[in-house]
């Protein structure tokens, strides 16, 4: 009776396993067939009755409607400034962090009770304030005004900070008994150390970058410095009557990020069994 009963609770699991799955990759398979469907047939089926690349040649040679659209550069600029920020904010998590966790100097305390407060603040608040200064600074509709106000991550510093002071202060103090200056024990010794959580880190603030828009739509109005998903977002007037390319457009937006998961995954996975374990 008890066997029968956890038979049918692993069953009853295992197909909600597989509802909830199907129910989160059906968007994206929707998204992806409907950008490979002949136009006749996008948003009128779900399978559609053969695949065509129509849309992307149509996406990246500027359509019939003659409004070509820069695709290949917003490509270009998304990697752009999400690898620069993402860069950006790994050196400075991990540099605050040693410094917080290691180092000894007055207002240490102060300094990390803020930005663990920062963690909580609701960042939006701050989007018009940054605005102001991005555009007195005259970096208003360029690379630095997207890339500088996310160039630091107070969530990286706060997970460096913490990796960090659990390693062992004789093994730091060894290092400097040979000689190693601090610049060394972080790059040498700290970091190669943290490779797992370097590359979680990584990962979770490329994708978050990858993604942004508010910013982005915000910091810049020329084409040239776009970046895909503001781009994206562009996409109305004569391309809302193209369907078929607003769904191509999603899938090259949707497909860095896609790679870099599976190139990626089992040292996210790891990474991750080793920061809550």
């Amino acid at each position: 009776m008890v066997s029968s009963h956890r038979r049918l609770r692993t069953g009853g699991l295992y197909v909600a396993a597989l509802l909830g799955s199907a129910a989160a990759v059906f968007p994206y398979l929707y998204m992806v067939l409907q950008s490979l469907a002949p136009w006749d047939e996008v948003e009128r089926v779900i399978w559609p009755s053969r695949l065509t690349l129509r849309s992307y040649v149509w996406l990246f040679t500027g359509g019939e409607t003659g409004l070509a659209r820069p695709w290949l550069r917003a490509l270009f600029n998304s990697f752009l400034v999400s690898g620069a920020d993402t860069l950006a904010m790994v050196a400075f998590g991990a540099m605050v962090g040693y410094a917080l966790s290691r180092i000894r100097f007055r207002g240490a305390r102060w300094i990390e009770s803020f930005l663990m407060f920062h963690m909580f603040y609701p960042a939006i608040i701050l989007i018009i304030p940054t605005f102001l200064i991005i555009r007195y600074l005259g970096l208003y509709d360029t690379y630095l005004a997207m890339i500088l106000p996310k160039a630091v991550s107070v969530w990286a510093i706060f997970m460096y900070t913490t990796f960090f002071r659990s390693m062992p202060e004789e093994l730091l103090d060894a290092a400097r008994v040979d000689g190693a200056g601090e610049w060394t024990v972080v790059t040498r010794i700290l970091l190669p150390m943290s490779t797992t959580l370097t590359t979680v880190v990584a990962l979770v603030l490329f994708m978050e970058r990858w993604t942004e828009l508010l910013w982005d739509l915000l910091a810049v109005k020329s084409y040239k410095y776009m970046t895909l998903n503001v781009l994206l977002a562009t996409m109305k007037g004569p391309y809302g009557i193209y369907p078929g390319p607003l769904y191509a457009a999603s899938v090259v937006l949707t497909l860095p990020v896609v790679i870099l998961f599976l190139l990626f995954s089992r040292r996210f996975f790891s990474g991750f069994h080793y920061i809550f374990r």
